[in-house]
């Protein structure tokens, strides 16, 4: 009965993470995952290619927010400063997930294949970023290079704050880490 209920994806991501936080993830099955979850193997490949993506499954959707906030900030505005919008925005998204992020990225820190993988999805989104940057009319290399910084400034910002429950919100750990970015860049 329960294969009925709404929701399904999110109920076979919600019951992975529990069993990959308490199991790991090598020790955890697709069949064990959509049996928490009250459905079938079949419905789990119907949602997802194998047992990494549950944790996965959302890099084409920030990919999207961010390339969109960039392609849409004002035509003046400086490529560091489209990229930190668009970041702030992404933000905005992951702290309404906050402990959800929170448990998938101890789980990804605890296994080096998963760590490879999140690797990959931070250098398609910094290639993502390049290309809305080089829509706007940004040459080469600076698309690249404040692209690569954001990823950078990104991936710092997220690992303080999904190891810090009560600490700031992800976009004021961002916006922090443009500061130091910059200072470090000015020579200060």
């Amino acid at each position: 009965m329960g294969r009925w209920e709404p929701d399904a994806r999110g109920r076979l991501a919600r019951s992975a993470l529990e069993l990959y936080a308490e199991r790991g993830f090598d020790q955890t099955t697709v069949a064990e995952i959509a049996r928490r979850a009250g459905l079938t193997e079949r419905t789990f490949f119907r949602h997802f290619a194998d047992k990494r993506e549950v944790l996965f499954h959302g890099s084409r959707a920030l990919e999207e927010l961010l390339v969109n906030a960039v392609a849409g900030a004002p035509e003046a505005t400086a490529p560091m400063d489209a990229i930190a919008a668009a970041l702030d925005v992404a933000g905005g998204m992951f702290e309404e997930r906050r402990e959800y992020a929170r448990r998938r990225q101890a789980v990804v820190a605890a296994h080096a294949e998963l760590r490879e993988r999140e690797l990959i999805k931070l250098a398609s989104l910094a290639a993502s970023l390049a290309g809305a940057l080089r829509g706007r009319g940004v040459a080469e290399p600076a698309a690249s290079l404040a692209a690569e910084a954001g990823i950078a400034v990104f991936k710092i910002a997220f690992e303080r704050w999904a190891g810090d429950a009560g600490g700031p919100d992800l976009p004021r750990l961002m916006r922090e880490s443009f500061d130091e970015l910059r200072a470090v860049t000015a020579g200060a």
